[in-house]
């Protein structure tokens, strides 16, 4: 069996940090190891546009923006394909079938739904498309006969869901779907990068973001204002590591080699984090490290953005040959779910030739 990725992201807004350490930068090096025979990749705007009905263009603008953030993370055209959700209409034929293995009481106890619903104050007034968002989702992996699905923690509910309604229907029609695994992240502080104001999570409603295309000045100016512990109050005072957004983010992205380059009075992180602890040691120098940790890892990114910025039809050409591409291979998938569901009907020539004998007589 072919080893085969499915994974995306939801085109409402630029891609940050957060996106960054908990998938992209793990989609590159997925990409790159050689191991995967197949990798689809997913602007979601079909998806997007469940609880954005009313604001359109939000979702178009937006295309644009993570296809940009995904080549200048590195994703290759050559390696990964590229495509854009509502370009296969193949995806919501597959949502229709799949409704009917799937009850209401089901999709209410899908802890990412209720989540999701609470979120977005949706509690009385919950959109059909995005409450049915999981079987989108199932059909999303099961075109493409997806094996991994590379998803954070709080995503698990819904593969789970989509394992489901692959066993439903393989039991039902016959062995037929892939079963997809899903892939977490090996950094367990890349499942939970804060805010930069210490919120759980980065949201960009909230301001709190550090944006892939943001600029060398904007990063410095969102670092040196990061929420730190407010308790540290005096250079002397003793420092708290929990809560403290800085130091997560070091956990994120500080590596042993950083400090001979950018502060080599300390060996590794355990030693800035004890020193900080004891008291003696300031926020701004601290955070001059994490600025200088960013500045280095965003380097590149920002290189190879404003290279694809410059030839944006190119960009927009890449995304029509992935959607095509990716458009065939959901074409299969559903020819195969029509024949085990028997509505192939000009197809089945057993069937034409039955009725034949039967209305001859």
């Amino acid at each position: 069996m072919e080893k085969i990725i499915l994974t995306g992201d939801r085109p409402t807004g630029r891609l940050h940090l957060g996106h960054y350490v908990g998938s992209l930068k793990r989609r590159v090096e997925l990409q790159n190891s050689g191991i995967y025979d197949k990798i689809f990749i997913m602007i979601a705007d079909a998806q997007a546009l469940t609880d954005n009905a009313d604001n359109p263009e939000k979702i178009r603008e937006n295309i644009i923006e993570v296809a940009l953030d995904y080549l200048s993370c590195g994703l290759d055209p050559e390696k990964s394909t590229l495509f854009i959700q509502s370009q296969l209409p193949e995806l919501t034929e597959l949502s229709f079938y799949y409704m009917n293995l799937v009850t209401v009481s089901r999709l209410q106890r899908n802890p990412t739904v209720k989540a999701e619903i609470q979120l977005r104050n949706f509690e009385t007034s919950i959109p059909v498309g995005f409450f049915t968002y999981p079987i989108s989702q199932a059909a999303d992996i099961t075109a493409f006969k997806a094996t991994t699905v590379p998803v954070g923690e709080d995503q698990l509910p819904m593969i789970e869901q989509a394992r489901e309604i692959v066993r439903r229907f393989n039991m039902t029609y016959g062995d037929t779907l892939v079963e997809p695994e899903a892939l977490i992240p090996q950094n367990e502080v890349c499942c939970r990068l804060p805010g930069t104001d210490g919120k759980a999570k980065m949201s960009k409603s909230l301001g709190n973001c550090i944006y892939l295309s943001d600029t060398e000045k904007e990063v410095k100016q969102k670092v040196m204002n990061m929420f730190t512990d407010p308790t540290h109050l005096l250079v002397s005072d003793p420092g708290h590591l929990e809560g403290n957004a800085v130091f997560t983010y070091l956990d994120a992205f500080c590596r042993d080699e950083h400090f001979a380059e950018f502060l080599p009075e300390y060996a590794c992180l355990d030693e800035l984090k004890a020193h900080y602890q004891r008291g003696g040691l300031g926020d701004v120098k601290v955070k001059k490290l994490l600025n200088n940790i960013l500045q280095a890892e965003l380097a590149p990114i920002r290189e190879r953005r404003a290279m694809w910025q410059k030839d944006i039809p190119g960009v927009y050409e890449i995304l029509r040959q992935g959607s095509q591409v990716a458009r065939a291979e959901a074409g299969k998938t559903l020819d195969d779910v029509k024949r085990a569901m028997r509505i192939n009907y000009f197809e089945d020539g057993a069937l034409i030739r039955s009725h034949v004998e039967k209305y001859s007589k």
